[in-house]
């Protein structure tokens, strides 16, 4: 196992399932993806667990465009399924909100970020998601995000 993946993943961590989590991440975060991972959380009852990826919306490591996303999303969730025994793996990706001049940085008060794209995939759905996701089946895509994307610059700051 790559030691700055494993590394990588422990800073990512998180969920009350933390050592699976690292796990995942180590198996996810030893391939550099465009759209960075940023957390990478496992939380289970019993013997169920279930994953949730949050991904950057900002600042890829290259230009991406919302069919290039679709497929990382997908990689992502096949690699997520055959590293565990996850039983669905939610992904989420988000953008940092412009904060009012002298707001706190974070905290309870003011959200510090946006979800721009959202999609679930149970375990029981690994033969077919891929289809749903390129089709846009059961995924929320932020429109003004998703132009973003197409048009291969995302901003660097979203508006609340």
């Amino acid at each position: 196992m790559d030691p700055a993946a494993v590394l990588s993943a422990r800073e990512r961590a998180a969920g009350n399932r933390e050592a699976s989590a690292v796990r995942l991440g180590s198996a996810l975060l030893a391939t550099r993806w465009p759209a960075q991972v940023l957390k990478i959380r496992v939380d289970g009852v019993g013997r169920r667990e279930v994953a949730g990826l949050v991904l950057s919306g900002v600042k890829f490591h290259r230009p991406l465009g919302a069919d290039d996303f679709t497929g990382e999303v997908v990689a992502l969730v096949e690699r997520a399924f055959a590293a565990s025994d996850v039983e669905e793996v939610d992904v989420w990706a988000t953008v940092p909100l412009t904060q009012p001049q002298g707001a706190a940085e974070s905290g309870d008060e003011l959200p510090v970020t946006r979800i721009v794209y959202a999609v679930t995939v149970p375990r029981e759905e690994q033969g077919a998601f891929a289809v749903r996701l390129r089709r846009g089946g059961d995924v929320f895509w932020d429109p003004a995000w998703r132009r973003s994307l197409r048009q291969g610059s995302t901003p660097s700051k979203a508006q609340s």
